[in-house]
């Protein structure tokens, strides 16, 4: 769970919360508003609770947002914290500590660079319904068109599928041992003959 930020055209900013879910690489939610508290965090992170069922863990940072009152309430009274196979449902990332940046931290720090590469610097958001309708999009496009390397050139819905339909993690090892693009050269044994010399 992470912040972007961002601006309209007016110069009146965006805040985007990023949910991304660790194992699939999906973006599970990407809720843009000028202003998202503690308790919007909180309400978003319950309604992906209720349709995804509940995490091992939450990652994020010490952002206010992240450490509030609200957070911690909502997600006990969710009965989350007593499932976690952690004494702590939320993995906070201390201030200053960039080797607390575990492999989570690093995936969703990657869907946050390509989507201020791909989307954020290359679009001029006149309102705050353009800017939902042009992150839906991405979004739609980065779970369902995009494959990703991490979990074997699959997309993310269609990892995610196959993980539901299995009940485990599929084997991403089969694949990754794809065809070569070209085969490999034959090996050769040269029994040629020394070239004569002409004349």
């Amino acid at each position: 769970v992470d912040f972007v930020h961002d601006q309209r055209v007016s110069g009146r900013r965006l805040r985007i919360l990023n949910v991304i879910d660790d194992v699939t690489k999906e973006c599970l939610a990407a809720i843009v508003d000028t202003s998202i508290s503690g308790r919007r965090v909180a309400r978003e992170l319950e309604a992906i609770v209720a349709r995804r069922g509940k995490p091992e863990l939450i990652v994020s940072d010490h952002g206010t947002e992240f450490t509030s009152n609200a957070m911690l309430t909502r997600t006990q009274s969710a009965g989350i914290a007593s499932d976690a196979p952690r004494p702590s449902l939320r993995d906070v990332i201390a201030p200053g500590k960039p080797q607390q940046n575990h492999a989570a931290r690093a995936s969703l720090r990657d869907v946050n660079a390509r989507m201020r590469d791909e989307l954020l610097n290359e679009t001029l958001f006149f309102s705050l319904d353009a800017a939902r309708q042009h992150l839906a999009r991405w979004v739609a496009d980065d779970n369902h068109r995009r494959p990703h390397s991490a979990i074997g050139y699959q997309t993310p819905a269609a990892y995610a599928a196959r993980l539901t339909a299995t009940g485990g993690p599929p084997r991403v090892v089969d694949a990754l041992r794809q065809q070569p693009v070209a085969p490999s050269a034959p090996e050769r044994h040269s029994e040629a003959a020394t070239p004569v010399p002409a004349g």
